[in-house]
């Protein structure tokens, strides 16, 4: 198997269809979820929307890059969203984060091997491989947070 097709099915097990690693995945976990759940605040710790939310502002940007485009995310904005006040808007979101999660990967297994060690966008931010795996490390402790997040706003 290609090594960028190995790393997109990681992707996507994490976002769209996986078991494996977690047992579980965003799409899983937020797919039927009341929005008024997603946006319930619990102390002072993140939404699960706004976790969601976040975790897209990385996947979007990426995006951009592996189209030609320049990286312009920024963590100091990655968790600056208007806030989600419908179900429609919920379901509007979460529509987009599975769309441009699926785009991730197609890109991502359609890069010849040879790029995975290419420099990212700047060559201070490491190869594409390294940024992808990031993203999906990141990817994984964020679902762990809306596991937790959810199951006590649920009291499951």
């Amino acid at each position: 198997m290609k090594n960028t097709l190995e790393i997109a099915n990681r992707f996507r097990e994490i976002i769209l269809n996986g078991t494996w690693v977690a047992n579980t995945n965003y799409k899983d976990q937020l797919a039927n979820l009341d929005w008024k759940i997603a946006i319930t605040p619990i102390k002072n710790l993140n939404t699960i929307a706004l976790l969601a939310q976040h975790i897209h502002y990385y996947i979007n940007g990426i995006n951009i890059v592996f189209k030609g485009g320049n990286l312009d995310i920024k963590d100091k904005y990655s968790f600056d969203f208007s806030p989600i006040e419908s179900q429609e808007e919920w379901e509007t979101f979460l529509h987009k984060f599975w769309h441009d999660s699926e785009e991730f990967a197609v890109l991502t297994e359609q890069m010849p091997d040879e790029k995975l060690e290419a420099a990212f966008a700047d060559e201070k931010y490491g190869t594409y491989k390294r940024n992808i795996e990031a993203m999906i490390e990141h990817s994984y402790y964020h679902l762990g947070q809306i596991v937790l997040i959810k199951k006590i706003v649920t009291d499951q």
